[in-house]
């Protein structure tokens, strides 16, 4: 299936100008999640296809400053998701072991400060 980019920047008053340079379409739209489907009719126009023939891919384009968090906070949620999944893990390895040593369920929920039905899915793998 044909793909075509359209880049969607914010004008002064708000309103969302789309382009897709490679058929020189130009659009616009109020609300950048209707991107895709206000630019359809125009690129279905220009390239002689139907709109279900091709997909659209709406790319943003941002101010310098908000593009600059915009990545920060995706590389941070990054971080934060590997340290939760590190997290977890060492939970697992901390229920095994406290199982292995004899530990009791509910001690384990105590220690691990979940309950002790979750203590022992924790301990189960």
């Amino acid at each position: 299936m044909k793909a075509f980019t359209v880049t969607a920047e914010r004008g002064p008053s708000g309103a969302w100008v789309l382009e897709c340079d490679e058929l020189g379409v130009v659009s616009q739209t109020r609300r950048l999640d209707r991107a895709a489907d206000e630019v359809a009719e125009a690129i279905a126009f220009q390239s002689g296809m139907q709109p279900g023939e091709f997909e659209i891919e709406v790319v943003p384009i941002l101010p310098a400053e908000v593009e600059s968090l915009r990545k920060r906070a995706d590389e941070l949620g990054v971080k934060a998701k590997a340290a939760s999944d590190d997290a977890a893990a060492a939970r697992s390895a901390l229920a095994r072991k406290m199982k292995d040593e004899g530990f009791t369920l509910r001690e384990m929920g105590q220690v691990l400060g979940v309950s002790y039905q979750r203590a022992s899915e924790l301990a189960a793998g």
